[in-house]
């Protein structure tokens, strides 16, 4: 969160969520039973930017959070359609900028 406030992403959004991919997961026991788990705890964090080169968002996060190691994580980067800011009805690039209020 700090390396992307220094570059002037304003807004993210980090939520826990449950995932599978390379690591597969690990086995479980339910009621005494062993269960194939495939989900692992994992965080996704959401960016959504105007102004900050989509570029340099994605070098910075390479730069913050590579390990070299499974588990580093994924960008996915995707267009928005539209944004629109329910408070004051701005749509768009209007939306997404800081507001005194």
């Amino acid at each position: 969160m700090q390396a992307m406030n220094e570059i002037g992403v304003t807004g993210i959004t980090i939520t826990n969520v449950m995932g599978c991919g390379v690591q597969k997961g690990a086995p479980t026991y339910y009621r005494g039973v062993e269960v194939d788990m495939n989900l692992r705890p994992k965080v996704k964090i959401e960016i959504v930017v105007s102004l900050v080169p989509v570029q340099k968002v994605i070098d910075t996060a390479k730069a913050v959070l590579h390990t070299g190691q499974i588990g580093d994580g994924k960008v996915f980067v995707y267009d928005i359609e539209n944004v629109v800011k329910i408070r004051t009805g701005e749509e768009g690039f209007l939306a997404l900028q800081d507001t005194d209020a």
